[in-house]
């Protein structure tokens, strides 16, 4: 499934909301209520696809209740690359944060933890992501304490005005004074939807469990919010599960792969000099029946990271890439801890992709 990075992607919510011109009209894809909201709460509920509201309709109905429809998200479909797209505007093409591990000048870099491969120095943030977030404009920043100064909020949250949080509640209540201060536009950030597919997947009572507390969540911001507010909630990614016994071992390409990153259901695949072409070819011949198979060229060349490719982009990706079909994912032998993984996700498929795109009025009078 391609990314729809033209129009209702979730590279296109932020544009939308804080670039636009005096009396220029949002776009179709935008819901109804945010049409003349005095403040936009976007809140970004991580792991939330769109398939979630349908298989789990009694633990989600007031986010059913919403109104709004499906959106696509970016490839790779996976939180470091999502969330650097809503918050710059731009496709992973552009700003070159692309995927869960990104090669570095020559060194693997775990995105999210902001941590290089074998203990050495991670690269500065503004070196890997130079783009401004929300267009260069000052915005509150509501997300858990803890990011407060890691290296992935330097790269696509800089200059933020940063609130943080320890528990749901204090979510709520950051958001509560910032729109009663009369903030235009509020971004928040909730994780827990995206920790319990990844800890448990999707088939078991944990994760119907966490619909519902960000259920519970999304009432409580609306119950909060005066009715000249509007929240909007979306996602950065859908889920796909994935299970202990399908993590697929790489070994018959190692020989011919220098080094690997991006993520187990979008793997990057690094040829060691001049076995590019070997490497593709084995590839399709081993996994083809199970991902889709791509060179450098096919996934850059062809959009699927979107328009403008930046030089760093073409540099960071791999000569290779496995992109899941089948409910598996693809090991990296240097990242072992990362089959531990339940549920993942990364990929093109519609689970992955479409997010949903939701929005209603404050309840407050």
């Amino acid at each position: 499934m391609a990314a729809a990075y033209s129009g209702a992607s979730i590279a296109g919510i932020v544009p939308a909301l804080v670039g636009r011109a005096p009396g220029q009209a949002l776009p179709a894809w935008m819901p109804a209520p945010v049409s003349g909201a005095r403040t936009v709460v976007l809140l970004v509920l991580d792991g939330l696809g769109w398939a979630a509201l349908a298989e789990h309709p009694g633990a989600l109905t007031t986010v059913a209740g919403l109104e709004g429809g499906p959106i696509t998200t970016v490839v790779p479909s996976t939180t470091a690359s999502a969330l650097t797209s809503i918050t710059t505007g731009l496709s992973p093409a552009q700003h070159g944060v692309t995927g869960f591990r990104v090669l570095v000048d020559g060194r693997v870099l775990n995105v999210l933890s902001w941590q290089g491969a074998n203990g050495r120095r991670a690269p500065d943030p503004f070196s890997v992501q130079r783009h401004p977030p929300f267009l260069g404009r000052s915005v509150a920043v509501v997300t858990k304490s803890e990011f407060r100064s890691s290296g992935f909020t330097g790269a696509h949250l800089r200059d933020a005005r940063f609130h943080g949080y320890a528990t749901p509640s204090g979510l709520v209540e950051h958001v509560r004074l910032l729109a009663a201060a009369g903030e235009p536009f509020v971004y928040s950030y909730y994780a827990g939807i995206d920790s319990v597919a990844h800890a448990h997947g999707l088939h078991d009572g944990f994760y119907p469990a966490e619909l519902a507390a960000a259920d519970r969540l999304v009432g409580d911001l609306l119950e909060v919010l005066p009715g000249d507010a509007a929240l909007l909630v979306t996602s950065d990614h859908g889920q796909v599960h994935v299970g202990p016994d399908r993590w697929i071992s790489l070994d018959a390409l190692a020989e011919m792969v220098a080094t690997y990153s991006g993520d187990g259901r979008f793997r990057y695949l690094h040829a060691t000099k001049g076995a590019a072409a070997a490497l593709l070819d084995a590839a399709r011949e081993t996994q083809g029946g199970r991902a889709w198979v791509w060179s450098r060229d096919e996934l850059l060349d062809g959009g699927r990271l979107g328009p403008e490719v930046s030089p760093a982009t073409r540099r960071r990706v791999g000569d290779v890439v496995l992109a899941a079909r089948e409910p598996v994912a693809f090991t990296d032998p240097n990242l072992p801890r990362e089959t531990h993984l339940v549920s993942a996700h990364g990929s093109v498929t519609a689970a992955e992709m479409l997010v949903p795109l939701l929005a209603g009025r404050g309840a407050m009078r």
